[in-house]
């Protein structure tokens, strides 16, 4: 969790009128106590009215507000609809994460807007998404983020089985289905997989350097030029 995400949290977590203590707050946000008792102090060096001390527990003085986010309704609804599709077809972590987001955002607009929120009759049924699916869409994501190569078996639509290394780059939703993009080791070249056509993934901790010749830059303006 970034830091201006936990302290966030921590604001949220005050909020209830009730003595908190670090040791609950630390439970909470996974994090040890002393890192509870510096950002705290941090909060209230800010000008947070934060009220108690180490040992004893903490209390957000009545009062305090965050100022309020405002959105048409519109806007609203394109944050709801986008939030239940992530909850929806992606990866397990991306739905917790698409969640966490819309309840800080309901925290702090103004109830006419939080109202709004809960009327938004707009979803994106997920239910045909395996869990083995979101787990698979998970760990892509994290070799995305941390650069690593995986490992797949994979089977083409007209049957051909391979084993593949990739360095993958990017994953793209087409509506009931995702791609992920990557340099495929054994074609030398970009190629597309199903993830839902990945036999086995195994993300490895062997790790790729950026090179603009293999790049997800390059294979955008591949495929807008084409």
């Amino acid at each position: 969790m970034r830091r201006a995400d936990r302290l966030f949290q921590i604001v949220q977590l005050l909020r209830g009128g009730r003595l908190v203590t670090a040791k609950k707050l630390a439970e909470k946000l996974e994090i040890s106590e002393r890192t509870v008792y510096r950002d705290v102090a941090d909060l209230q060096a800010s000008g947070v009215p934060i009220d108690g001390e180490a040992g004893v527990g903490y209390v957000l003085r009545g009062g305090f507000d965050i100022p309020p986010l405002m959105f048409s309704r519109g806007e609203i609804e394109a944050i709801v609809l986008g939030t239940r599709m992530v909850e929806a077809w992606g990866g397990a972590q991306l739905a917790d994460a698409a969640r966490e987001a819309l309840k800080k955002i309901e925290a702090v607009v103004p109830p006419d807007l939080r109202d709004r929120i809960e009327r938004t009759h707009l979803y994106a049924p997920g239910y045909r998404v395996p869990e083995a699916m979101r787990r698979r869409l998970d760990a892509l994501n994290d070799a995305i983020r941390d650069r690593r190569v995986a490992a797949i078996d994979y089977r083409r639509e007209d049957g051909d089985a391979s084993e593949r290394r990739i360095r993958p780059l990017g994953l793209f939703f087409w509506g009931g289905a995702w791609t992920a993009v990557a340099w495929c080791e054994l074609r030398d070249d970009f190629r597309s997989f199903r993830v839902d056509r990945m036999n086995r993934l195994d993300v490895l901790d062997e790790r790729f350097r950026d090179e603009p010749d293999k790049s997800l830059r390059l294979f955008m303006s591949r495929g807008r030029t084409e």
